[in-house]
């Protein structure tokens, strides 16, 4: 069924600006929190929601003592909320930077290594491509950088790529490959410039803590040695504590050699390479399949495929 001039019916249930109220009631837990945020009265906010709830014909949560729980429905409508908030703030903010003669913004989310490998010498370049523009950056672990993708919170996701499929909605592209390096610091000096893990897996670590893709080839690297996984071992997902701690301790650890570029530069770290490292860390970017970039995720996107 279709309104007039072909607009299908249920699109006319949804008043985008209820639909804004109910991703913050989501948002801050409850309806007497989202007042607060949105400046508006509680029974208003209530009122919004009763009438949103009656032109889709569903309840969208029920209320607990700790906050609202959300049903199937409202799931599924939250989704799609945030996604709609995301894109409205992104246009009024892509207005008021073009006003400035600014590009972007650019929101941008990763793994710590694939964003220190792809990241600082792309900046250089897009300065050059485009002048000035704006970019936000944040750090976050595999498991959430699609989802960020898919609810509008990010525009492209640095990642470890080739590990596994990439989901049908995503598209994947590989930038960089990078060879792993046993990265010492100067009471190693004593180590060759080649060893294998096996005689290296006694000595004490420092290891990603993270189940992701990183930490999979990690692993993969003592399984190839046919060793097992150290276990004096400290876990950390830091990259810049991971190599400090290196530094200033007897502790080793397992990195692309990229990722240690600066401390290798200047000489405060060693990299040695492991004869079990017989393949390379990859890194990429992954997108949204049927959502056009944004011109600045466009422009840096050629600049990471073409190097």
């Amino acid at each position: 069924m279709t309104a007039a001039g072909g607009t299908p019916a249920a699109y006319n249930r949804i008043d985008p600006r209820a639909l804004a109220t109910f991703w913050r009631v989501c948002e801050t837990g409850s309806i007497t929190a989202a007042a607060r945020v949105l400046n508006l009265s509680q029974p208003s906010v209530s009122s919004t929601i009763a009438l949103l709830e009656q032109r889709l014909g569903v309840v969208l949560f029920t209320r607990s003592r700790s906050g609202i729980v959300l049903t199937r429905e409202g799931e599924v409508l939250r989704q799609r909320a945030e996604t709609m908030v995301r894109l409205l703030e992104a246009a009024s903010n892509e207005v008021s930077h073009a006003a400035r003669g600014v590009a972007g913004p650019l929101r941008i989310g990763g793994t710590p290594g694939a964003l220190v490998s792809l990241l600082p010498a792309a900046v250089a370049s897009l300065e050059e491509v485009v002048g000035p523009f704006a970019l936000s950056v944040i750090e976050r672990p595999d498991s959430q950088l699609a989802d960020h993708l898919r609810s509008g919170a990010i525009d492209l996701a640095f990642v470890t790529t080739e590990i596994e499929a990439c989901p049908a909605d995503l598209v994947e592209v590989t930038a960089a490959r990078d060879p792993f390096a046993l990265i010492v610091g100067c009471r190693h000096d004593d180590l060759e410039d080649l060893v294998s893990l096996r005689d290296v897996a006694d000595l004490p670590w420092v290891l990603p803590e993270a189940q992701g893709a990183f930490r999979r080839q990690v692993d993969a690297l003592f399984l190839n040695a046919g060793v097992p996984v150290p276990q004096n071992v400290i876990r950390c997902d830091s990259l810049l504590t991971t190599k400090a701690i290196v530094r200033h301790s007897d502790r080793v650890t397992v990195l692309p050699r990229t990722v240690a570029g600066a401390e290798l530069t200047v000489g405060v770290l060693r990299a040695v390479t492991v004869r079990e490292a017989t393949f390379e860390r990859s890194v990429g970017i992954r997108y949204l399949a049927q959502q056009e970039l944004p011109p600045l995720g466009r422009a840096l996107l050629d600049i990471l495929t073409s190097a």
